[in-house]
């Protein structure tokens, strides 16, 4: 039955979104209800699926010998990746519909869209499930398959660069994890997911420095989706997909994979009994701070609002990243609470960005001025996204802030007290390039004139508020009461789920 499940919420995105092809929907509304309906099935089915508990594995298809098969397997991180997927999707797929009316390509072409967008959703789930590297990895590399076709959606000429910027850095970042899958499959016992390491130290020896340089190349490859430095300009680019896209690309499917699959990497594969102070961790969390850093400086210059959000994006992904680095239990609680956290915090601020597309028709930072006089609702989630995203005691982002830099202090590792520094300027950075955004549409000056405004500019319809409502609850929820959630994400990163 669970094998069954396992491989129902897979494919059943694949297989509505290949027959919606071939389905002829008289009005837009009934479409719409198709879409949103087996979405939301796949989500249901997902929650019976993570509520059996954790599974053993689950072989299906063995390619050659005991350590090259196809598997998979419900541990908890597959409840924490795959809980947030399902959670996120359906609200996405909502928040779509009223988005791609404004959309000018036709409804043959926001079919293949659709078909793309949920076929995501399948893979994404393919990805938590995995039970060993060789699964994932088979995944990772569709999820890019299925995304390029959604970043070149509009068929501008910056959509199709962007699109192939990101598949060619996609491909190439995906040869250099692979060599971590190879270089396991030599010196490890499996290539099954296994808390604390699957390296057999007897088979090692004196090629110590060469396996350490293989997990910096490995973690670089996945870090490519995770928009680590200097591996990182394809992310911004992709902005010109549709928001409903850039939202999950930012918040849940493609970076956070990335993220997801060094946590596997680092704690499942290689094993922190083997990585914890070695040059290749001070090297990678130099690397993460850096990128820290780097995205929160970018997003303050930015004047693009997408573009804006995305170098943010760069920035909050090596927080998670940093946590994982700390290689502690604590650090990789509270790398897996700042990837659940962020997810509702970045897809609500994108979800803002795509309204202020679809109803006052800017795209620009400058264009927002006196805004939120037209948009009040939209602007006052923004406003508690923007506080979340900065750290604000209280909201979502303060708790996961707070448990990485605890893990950080108890690790007793310099550099990673240093990163704590970067943290705290990091969030004053945010504050800067989110309220900026927030001050210019409240108190645009006593010299502007709200006659300029347009008299069309207005809340969306329910479709879109609903998702909003829906995370300002969970920022407001995870930040007043988020001990059952990190206990939680403590028992898994102490592998006791």
């Amino acid at each position: 039955m669970i094998f069954g499940l396992i491989l129902t919420v897979i494919l059943l995105p694949f297989a509505g979104g290949l027959l919606l092809q071939l389905l002829k929907f008289k009005e837009r509304k009934y479409k719409q209800f198709y879409i949103f309906s087996y979405v939301l099935l796949n989500t249901l089915l997902t929650y019976v699926l993570l509520s059996q508990g954790t599974t053993n594995l689950i072989r299906v298809i063995n390619f050659a010998g005991e350590k090259l098969d196809f598997s998979f397997k419900i541990d908890g991180m597959s409840m924490v990746f795959a809980g947030l997927v399902a959670t996120l999707w359906p609200l996405a797929t909502l928040y779509s519909f009223p988005y791609m009316e404004h959309e000018h390509n036709g409804r043959v072409h926001e079919n293949i869209f659709y078909m793309f967008y949920t076929a995501t959703y399948g893979v994404t789930l393919g990805i938590a499930m995995s039970g060993n590297l060789l699964t994932m990895y088979c995944f990772y590399e569709l999820l890019t398959l299925v995304t390029v076709p959604l970043v070149m959606h509009t068929l501008t000429r910056e959509a199709v660069h962007a699109s192939r910027k990101y598949f060619y850095y996609s491909l190439g970042g995906a040869a250099f994890a692979f060599l971590g899958l190879v270089f396991l499959l030599v010196y490890g016992d499996s290539l099954a997911f296994t808390y604390g390491g699957v390296l057999n130290l007897s088979k090692i020896q004196n090629q110590k420095d060469l396996l350490l340089l293989i997990y910096v190349l490995a973690f670089l490859g996945f870090g490519v989706k995770a928009a680590v430095c200097p591996f990182n300009s394809w992310l911004p680019q992709a902005g010109v997909a549709p928001t409903p896209v850039t939202a999950l690309l930012h918040a849940v499917a493609v970076v956070k994979s990335g993220a997801f699959a060094i946590m596997r990497l680092t704690f499942y594969g290689f094993g922190t009994r083997f990585l914890q102070g070695t040059w290749a961790q001070y090297l990678l969390l130099a690397i993460v701070i850096f990128t820290i850093f780097y995205g929160s400086s970018m997003a303050v210059k930015e004047t693009h609002i997408k573009r804006r959000l995305a170098f943010s994006t760069i920035s909050n992904l090596s927080y998670i990243l940093f946590g994982v680095l700390i290689m502690t239990p604590l650090g990789l609680a509270g790398a897996l609470c700042h990837m659940v956290f962020h997810g509702v915090m970045k897809i609500c601020s994108f979800f803002c960005a795509g309204a202020f597309i679809t109803q006052a028709h800017v795209n620009y930072v400058h264009e927002l001025n006196g805004m939120a006089k037209r948009m009040p609702k939209v602007f006052a989630v923004f406003t508690v996204a923007s506080l979340a995203l900065m750290g604000v005691p209280g909201l979502c982002g303060f708790v996961s802030k707070w448990h990485l830099a605890k893990a950080a202090f108890a690790s007793g590792n310099l550099l990673a007290v240093v990163g704590v520094g970067v943290l705290l300027i990091s969030a004053l950075l945010t504050a800067i390039y989110m309220l900026s955004i927030v001050i210019r549409a409240y108190f645009p000056g006593n010299a502007f004139d709200y006659g300029t405004l347009h008299e069309e500019i207005c809340d969306p319809d329910w479709r879109m508020m609903l998702p909003f409502l829906l995370f300002v609850a969970a920022m407001v929820v995870f930040g007043v009461y988020s001990a059952p959630f990190v206990e939680f994400f403590a028992g898994v990163a102490g592998g006791l789920i």
